[in-house]
């Protein structure tokens, strides 16, 4: 297939490193290279954790499960299956639900009514699975970066960067329901 010469990937200035080409808009090139960037990066973060949670000790754990598993654990406190899908913009109940399932089926976390809601937290062992992660992660991810004021400060305006990209993505996924 030719490309145009209107094609906003084949400009004079940088070379565009995008996965799907037909995609990007004129406005902004650079959005298409940024989905790029957060496709990759978000298979490498998968891999990295399920990786670092089968050198602590658990093979086979999907994605998801280490996430809830560690949010289960996050502070020490009970959280619903609600706060849980919340905190990590999951919509679908049903994935957490069942990863909390086969986490307590493992032993890591506990449930327990009160009224009409259930509450998970982490067990003995959850607690410290997470632990034997953090060792796995401070000895294999963090030499990797230098803990500079710097690093730090870029790290922290990336992380806003992307909770507002998020919002907006958000936002659009709710007008392409009723598009």
């Amino acid at each position: 297939m030719q490309k145009s010469s209107s094609d906003p990937v084949k400009t004079s200035g940088p070379q565009r490193i995008v996965t799907s080409a037909h995609l990007v808009s004129e406005k902004s090139p650079e959005l298409s290279e940024f989905e790029f960037g957060l496709i990759i990066a978000t298979h490498a973060f998968n891999r990295w954790i399920t990786r670092c949670m089968g050198a602590a000790g658990v093979k086979d754990m999907a994605s998801i499960d280490v996430l809830v598993l560690h949010h289960t654990n996050h502070r020490g406190m009970e959280k619903r299956l609600a706060d849980i899908c919340f905190v990590l913009n999951i919509e679908d109940t049903h994935v957490v639900s069942y990863s909390l399932k086969k986490l307590v089926n493992a032993g890591y976390v506990r449930s327990q009514k009160k009224g009409k809601e259930v509450f998970f937290s982490t067990t003995e062992a959850g607690a410290a699975l997470c632990m034997r992660y953090r060792e796995v992660r401070e000895a294999c991810l963090m030499p990797g970066f230098s803990g500079t004021a710097e690093e730090n400060r870029q790290l922290g305006e990336f992380s806003e960067l992307l909770r507002i990209i998020s919002g907006r993505y958000d936002q659009a996924a709710r007008s392409a329901t009723s598009y």
